[in-house]
């Protein structure tokens, strides 16, 4: 069955900012404090979106979840009005506040796994969402995000979203950001590569000694039985725990797939001869063969994929059967990077492609193109069954620009959060967006 790509991105919040809440997150640690610029930030995101429909590859949204997060708030004892929650916030716990402010759902490769229809037992497509119980900021996204997939894909007779799993370490979940889908094509039975970063009960599974691991191999079990995959079209993968320790903190970062190409450094992951085997193997039984593309440690050297996200970039499926990669401009910034990207185009492999993007708004905060967009593989009558209005065209481009100038502030400084009246302005934006894309209800939680 014929299947074609959608790229859902995060529209980027109206609370956008530079809270540093991400350990292990070496750029959002880098920018720690600084002021943001909400609306350049949603601009950059909208016109890569833009840019992308017009193409022709598949391309939509998720919007943004409403701030601030008063049920955070309240659940941690600050009480009485909103304007007096965020007072008291602001006073006793700044680091809680900025919590409750967080717009880290622009970053949807983190707000669910995927599977496609084709790869699950019952024929829907599947969708978990994804706990990020390792992070306070993150911790309640999956409520809205499965709220929003669920307003999306609201058909149970094609898709079927799933709760996150349990809160506990042990069921550490990530999303997407940990997941890539190895196939022929995107219609047809694939295989899913699931990298884990530790195992909550198999301690001879080494981990990281300076960053967390947040991605466990039990979440990442317990996903592919939520979704119905066969254990033979299933792989799980561990991270090298010695890149985690050097800013790598979701697989993401480190390598990315696309059909039938894993583009990956040498170190991505623990055991890499083991990984490529499993993945040949695992492949071969659904028709395919896997195109390895590595990356030295002598061409690019961690720090510099860290430093440009390299990795952290979209693979796209071209019509002429050839893939680009769309990546940030920090790639063309890095020495090591820029001069790797010219050779690997300049080879004849799949990759013949390069698409420039400057998502600098949200690179300051640690994520690059491939953090900011949820694949997900939709057969023709799953592509009409979902909700239309969040599908990116150039005359909601446009009308989400307009959107965007009239609510958004260009500074965003972190003493901005106590002001009772940016939380009046991100509920009122955010409502009308609930009309635009044909959702009303959606923020009423």
């Amino acid at each position: 069955m014929s299947a074609r790509e959608f790229n859902f991105d995060g529209l980027v919040g109206p609370s956008h900012n530079y809270a540093g809440l991400s350990f292990g997150n070496v750029a959002s640690f880098n920018n720690v404090k600084s002021a943001s610029n909400p609306k350049l930030a949603a601009l950059q995101g909208l016109a890569k979106m833009r840019a992308l429909a017009a193409r022709g590859f598949g391309q939509a949204l998720l919007p943004p979840q409403d701030r601030p997060n008063f049920r955070l708030l309240r659940s941690v004892g600050f009480t009485g009005s909103d304007a007096e929650v965020l007072a008291k916030a602001a006073q006793e716990s700044p680091v809680i506040l900025a919590c409750a402010y967080s717009a880290s759902p622009m970053w949807t490769a983190n707000a669910a796994t995927v599977s496609p229809s084709a790869d699950s037992a019952d024929g829907r497509l599947h969708f978990t969402a994804a706990n990020l119980n390792n992070k306070l900021h993150r911790a309640f996204e999956h409520a809205q995000s499965a709220r929003s997939l669920r307003a999306i894909f609201k058909d149970e007779k094609h898709f079927a979203v799933h709760d996150a799993l349990p809160g506990t370490p042990a069921f550490g979940d990530e999303g997407a950001a940990n997941h890539t889908r190895l196939c022929k094509d995107h219609g047809s039975a694939g295989v899913e590569m699931f990298v884990y970063g530790r195992s909550e009960f198999d301690t001879s599974i080494s981990a990281p000694k300076k960053y967390p691991a947040r991605q466990t191999l039990e979440a990442s079990q317990a996903v592919a039985r939520l979704h119905g995959l066969s254990a033979e079209r299933s792989v799980y993968i561990q991270q090298n725990p010695d890149v985690i320790d050097q800013g790598v903190f979701h697989n993401d970062v480190i390598a990315v797939g696309n059909a039938n190409a894993l583009f990956y450094h040498e170190q991505a992951f623990a055991d890499e001869a083991g990984a490529l085997d499993q993945l040949r193997r695992a492949m071969a039984g659904v028709g395919a063969d896997l195109n390895a593309i590595r990356v030295d440690t002598a061409q690019v050297p961690v720090a510099d994929a860290v430093a440009s996200y390299l990795f952290n970039s979209q693979l796209l499926s071209k019509d002429n059967g050839k893939m680009a990669l769309v990546i940030p401009q920090e790639c063309q910034e890095v020495a090591s990077v820029a001069a790797y990207l010219q050779g690997l185009v300049a080879s004849g492999n799949a990759i013949d492609e390069l698409i420039h993007f400057d998502l600098r708004q949200s690179m300051r905060n640690g994520g690059g193109p491939a953090c900011l967009r949820l694949r997900v593989a939709l057969t023709d009558a799953e592509a009409k069954a979902m909700h239309q209005g969040v599908v990116m065209t150039e005359a909601l481009y446009h009308t989400l620009v307009a959107w965007v100038e009239k609510h958004y502030r260009d500074r965003l400084e972190p003493a901005d959060l106590a002001d009772p009246q940016l939380a009046i302005e991100v509920h009122t934006a955010l409502e009308e967006l609930s009309r635009i894309l044909g959702m009303p209800g959606l923020y009423d939680l």
